[in-house]
């Protein structure tokens, strides 16, 4: 990668960590969209997406945990399987174009999602582990596969199913992505022994804007907004990965 693309990439995700944070999210699907806006190939984009996944969901993951918003007796049925699952969907390659068909699936799905009104707090009940167990083997295969977390899948189906509120849902879904991506990461690395050589760069930006913008986005930020602004983000790149 040229050193003025590296820049821009470099601030494009520093950017895309800010926003994502300031909304409680790790930011997979927004640093997939920057990464194929500037045309990294899915080689790149999805070690990359996984890292600096991983990082961002660890810092949501130890604040969630402070405040008390997790419980591992919901965490643990989706998570039991996932994380095989995703070590599975990481290890495999699809086709450039089967993958750009895919992954644009995921984003136009994020996209949707940030569009959609914030749902109403509800009294919730846990799923059967039955029905948990087999949903995380899903997800994190799929998470494992497109180089996201599987938390863009999980959060909206706890909200809908009525199995968490929303900060519990929030909570769970930060340690779901954190251990998908790590299991994912590490997939793909056995199977194609590569990271990106300008991945340390983007870690660090992915930290210091996860970091500014978790705090101000507590604080100072219009949410609507923002999501509206990253579902553009997403939609255009979504398209771009479908139809070229």
């Amino acid at each position: 990668m040229e050193p003025d693309q590296l820049i821009f990439l470099s601030v494009a995700i520093l950017v895309v960590a800010f926003l994502y944070s300031s909304v409680g999210h790790a930011g997979a699907s927004g640093y997939i969209a920057v990464m194929s806006l500037f045309g990294l190939s899915q080689e790149a984009i999805k070690p990359t997406a996984l890292t600096l996944n991983i990082i961002v969901a660890t810092i949501a993951t130890w604040q969630f945990y402070r405040a008390g918003h997790f419980s591992w007796r919901l965490f643990w049925p989706f998570a039991l399987l996932a994380i095989p699952c995703a070590f599975m969907g990481g290890y495999l390659n699809l086709p450039t174009k089967a993958f750009k068909v895919v992954v644009g699936c995921v984003l136009l799905f994020s996209a949707v999602r940030f569009l959609l009104p914030k749902p109403q707090e509800v009294a919730a009940h846990s799923p059967a582990i039955g029905v948990a167990i087999p949903v995380g083997a899903g997800l994190g295969f799929l998470s494992g596969l497109t180089g996201t977390g599987g938390g863009i899948f999980l959060t909206p189906l706890l909200l809908w199913m009525n199995w968490a509120n929303i900060k519990a849902a929030a909570g769970i879904s930060t340690l779901f992505i954190l251990v998908n991506s790590a299991a994912g990461l590490a997939g793909n690395y056995a199977s194609t022994k590569f990271l990106p050589p300008f991945i340390w760069v983007l870690v660090l930006c992915a930290v210091v804007g996860g970091a500014i913008g978790s705090y101000c986005g507590s604080r100072r930020f219009d949410h609507l907004f923002i999501k509206r602004l990253l579902s553009i983000v997403l939609l255009i790149a979504g398209m771009k990965l479908i139809f070229t």
